[in-house]
């Protein structure tokens, strides 16, 4: 059996699973840490607007995980909010969506 070597080793220990994805949050001044997501949230609207704050910050163009200028506490929150609703309990939580749309400038 072939041998991996070490950087090929951290790579694949780095991908995220399949039906994943990385994203990397902070703001500035803050240490940004990595969270490994559902793309099942890229359908999200609430998602879509942290998404459309990282592309005006740091544009189109970025090589890694995408980097999502928001507080690691409001990201936690925010995707709390969207398992939940992909669980099945969005009725119990339209009006947190709406309160976490209007932090975005959603209307």
């Amino acid at each position: 059996m072939p041998r991996l070597g070490a950087a090929k080793v951290k790579a694949a220990a780095e991908m995220p699973p399949k039906g994943c994805m990385a994203v990397r949050v902070g703001q500035e001044g803050e240490e940004q840490r990595r969270f490994v997501v559902p793309v099942a949230y890229l359908d999200h609207p609430l998602f879509a607007e942290l998404l459309d704050t990282a592309a005006q910050e740091y544009g189109f163009n970025q090589k890694g995980p995408i980097a999502i200028p928001c507080g690691v506490d409001h990201f936690r929150h925010v995707s709390d909010v969207i398992h939940s609703d992909q669980g099945g309990a969005a009725g119990h939580h339209r009006h947190r969506l709406r309160h976490f749309a209007a932090c975005f400038g959603a209307r």
